[in-house]
């Protein structure tokens, strides 16, 4: 895997893929919307008809202990959420 880091398993995406069809990856952040479509038509052997692709900046988080203030940062990443026709799924259970 490449392009693609992981799927993305959360309620939301559960309710997404059972209703719209569309599933949610983390992807390289440089990855292009053509480039993300064709590895996921290979790894998975489906087809994409829609692409949608977010940013997200790491966020700041601190916390305060008995020895003082630590602070420190998120990584920042990028999602991407594909639609696929309609008698098309991905199933990522199927080698557990």
């Amino acid at each position: 895997m490449g392009i693609l880091k992981k799927p993305l398993i959360t309620e939301k995406f559960n309710r997404l893929s059972e209703k719209f069809n569309q599933f949610a990856f983390i992807v390289e952040k440089k990855a292009s919307k053509p480039e993300i479509i064709s590895e996921i038509e290979k790894i998975y052997s489906v087809n994409v008809t829609g692409i949608s692709t977010m940013v997200y900046a790491g966020k700041v988080k601190s916390r305060s202990t008995k020895r003082g203030q630590f602070s420190g940062k998120r990584t920042a990443f990028k999602k991407a959420i594909v639609t696929l026709k309609e008698d098309q799924k991905i199933d990522f259970f199927q080698n557990v």
